[in-house]
């Protein structure tokens, strides 16, 4: 079956060359006659694996490459499957190939998520190159560090890498904040703030590392922690409660 299959193809391209535009028609026709025979030979699709992907991704895969079960195998334009699968905005780059008889490979490259970014109204997850991941919902990665601001998505690949050297600061810390699109302001849980600088903002969280060393600040806790100067370390520490009034018999 196969043979004859291939035979038709030929003669169909030998018309092509014949008969100009129609014979194109008539070659378009041969090739579905071709891919019915093939089905008949058992070369359909029963199974889709993925490859590479988280299984919040599979199914936008899944979705994106368009294939349905029983289609003929063969006559699947893979090039064009795979430029549906990498227009999925998890996908950094996919590859696709077929099994036979009846199954078809999708290898992906998932985009890594570095973070969750807030601003103008909207929250969304972006990758480790700041781009916007569409289908990623922001609700399914709460262990994804919070970075708010204008500009906070581009600047946030180069950041977010040097805080995770720092786990005692990391899981102290409740959102990142672009300042003026120019440095960053680190807003910890317990409502402290560390202003780093423009530039040398590694350096600054050295600076950060040696205090705590020094005094546990980060478990002390602080108002403000100004590094912008790279000279002068300024804390501000937080207020004291206001004493109450004195009651009357100590009540």
């Amino acid at each position: 079956m196969l043979a004859a299959a291939a035979g038709v193809l030929v003669l169909a391209l030998g018309v092509t060359l014949a008969t100009g535009h129609r014979g194109e028609r008539i070659v378009h026709g041969v090739e579905s006659g071709v891919d019915n025979r093939l089905g008949q030979a058992g070369f359909r699709l029963k199974a889709v694996h993925v490859e590479g992907a988280s299984a919040m991704a599979t199914a936008d895969i899944v979705r994106a490459a368009g294939v349905r079960k029983d289609q003929p195998l063969l006559g699947m334009d893979l090039d064009a499957l795979r430029q549906r699968v990498e227009r999925v905005g998890w996908v950094k780059e996919a590859r696709v190939v077929r099994l036979l008889p009846d199954t078809l490979v999708v290898a992906v490259v998932e985009r890594k998520q570095l973070g969750v970014w807030q601003h103008a109204g909207r929250t969304v997850v972006i990758d480790d190159h700041g781009q916007e991941i569409p289908e990623a919902d922001p609700a399914r990665f709460p262990n994804l560090p919070l970075v708010v601001g204008d500009g906070g998505a581009v600047a946030a690949p180069a950041i977010l890498p040097i805080l995770a050297q720092r786990p005692r600061l990391m899981e102290r810390l409740d959102a990142i904040v672009r300042v003026d699109d120019r440095r960053w302001d680190l807003r910890l849980k317990d409502g402290s703030l560390i202003q780093l600088p423009a530039v040398g903002e590694e350096n600054a969280l050295m600076q950060l590392e040696q205090l705590d060393q020094r005094s546990h600040i980060l478990e002390l806790g602080f108002e403000r922690v100004d590094l912008r100067n790279p000279d002068v370390v300024a804390v501000r520490p937080r207020p004291s409660a206001p004493e109450g009034p004195l009651v009357a018999g100590g009540v």
